[in-house]
């Protein structure tokens, strides 16, 4: 008994080529922002608007590292929304805890003078 096995399940034809056109944008937009980051911590004298400057950018960075290649953009708003509140308040109380520590520092180093 000859069996003669053909296989249709098989695509014929040309292979498709990979999708990369997101990854060469994300690779882009990432290279802008730190280039960004680079140009304003050379350009600018070190202050407390710098580092807010900066700061901001790499959240923005880490935003969009997740958004695409965690593929939160691709998630209901719902779970985006349980991710990011926490995240902002989180900055948030960094940002107080920053101030308020400053605040002391200050107040402890006059005292001191």
């Amino acid at each position: 008994m000859a069996h003669n096995a053909t296989d249709h399940t098989q695509p014929t034809g040309e292979i498709q080529k990979p999708v990369t056109g997101w990854i060469w944008k994300t690779f882009f937009v990432l290279v802008g922002i730190t280039a960004l980051e680079f140009a304003v911590t050379f350009i600018m004298d070190p202050s407390t608007f710098r580092n807010s400057i900066l700061i901001i950018l790499t959240i923005f960075k880490a935003f969009f590292i997740v958004a695409e290649f965690m593929h939160l953009k691709h998630e209901t708003k719902g779970l985006i929304w349980t991710i990011m509140i926490p995240m902002a308040l989180l900055i948030w109380l960094m940002v107080a805890l920053i101030t308020e520590g400053s605040a002391i520092g200050e107040a402890i180093f006059s005292a001191f003078k």
